[in-house]
């Protein structure tokens, strides 16, 4: 398999220039180096940001591909991350958030595996979450960490009560995914959508058991993940995989009343605290 892969990468005018500038670093420090970065500016952007842009389009020079794709209005990160997506040109994808940091030995890995499991089509890892200091770069505020299963088996199985991909570390196939209709956007669950459609169509996953990804967390956090238009969103979810037999009916009842509570019922800081107590080791 050739080492050539893309990273996927969107940015919007609320992103913090610092944390996008030092994302960036962290892709381009890597042991194994991308063939190309494909930036998704979604939407208008002040100074600071492309500030950025412009270090990195200027200190690459041409080492490093760097495609800059820019939307005149911000359509979100679903539909942002399409857009990515259909301007990658290589055959391997990894996707890559704003404002979070990959660590350096990320990638290698994540070729290696995929060189050591033919047939693999998505290949994550897990992440450390930790609060922001000062120095964007500095991680030593650990605030827990996602550990998501590792086996096709096991995150197939998973997959019936909670997703089972990291997003923000994940690579993957693009021709596997393009099969299944690529990113389509379903409100803050486009990655779970798409594990769900690579599952329907019988393609396998793999996690790496290590951390892949530094990823920042805050207040702001846990209230994208509450509210009562986020949980219509996992409860149509949830529908779709009860309508594909991906879970059984006990199992859809059990689904909806745990969103119901988490995050609906409860506030911010209660769900924060659920969250790292419960959802993070």
């Amino acid at each position: 398999m050739s080492n050539e892969f893309s990273v996927s990468m969107c940015v919007y005018g609320g992103d913090n220039a610092a944390h996008f500038d030092a994302a960036l670093s962290s892709i381009i420090e890597q042991t194994l180096k991308p063939t190309e970065i494909v930036l998704t500016v979604d939407g208008p952007i002040p100074e600071s940001i492309e500030a950025v842009i412009n270090k990195y389009q200027q200190t690459m020079n041409g080492s490093i591909a760097f495609k800059v794709i820019r939307l005149e209005k911000n359509v979100g990160h679903g539909e942002a991350r399409r857009v990515c997506f259909d301007n990658c040109s290589c055959d391997l994808i990894a996707l890559m958030d704003a404002d979070d940091l990959s660590v350096p030995d990320r990638f290698q890995k994540q070729i290696q595996y995929f060189a050591e499991h033919p047939g693999v089509s998505v290949v994550g890892g897990y992440i450390t979450e930790f609060i922001t200091a000062v120095d964007p770069t500095d991680i030593s505020q650990k605030a827990g960490s996602r550990i998501v299963p590792e086996t096709d088996e096991e995150i197939k199985q998973y997959m019936k009560k909670r997703c089972p991909m990291n997003q923000v570390t994940v690579m993957f196939m693009k021709d596997d995914v393009a099969e299944v209709g690529g990113y389509i956007d379903w409100y803050c669950e486009e990655d779970y959508y798409l594990w769900i459609r690579l599952a329907l169509a019988g393609k396998q996953f793999g996690n790496i058991p290590e951390n892949l990804v530094n990823v920042r967390v805050g207040e702001e956090m846990y209230q994208r993940r509450g509210g009562w238009k986020y949980f219509k969103s996992e409860a149509n979810l949830q529908r779709y995989m009860l309508r594909n037999s991906i879970i059984s009916f006990p199992r859809y009842l059990v689904n909806i009343c745990e969103r119901l509570a988490v995050q609906v019922l409860m506030p911010n800081k209660v769900r924060g605290w659920v969250f790292q107590k419960l959802a993070r080791n």
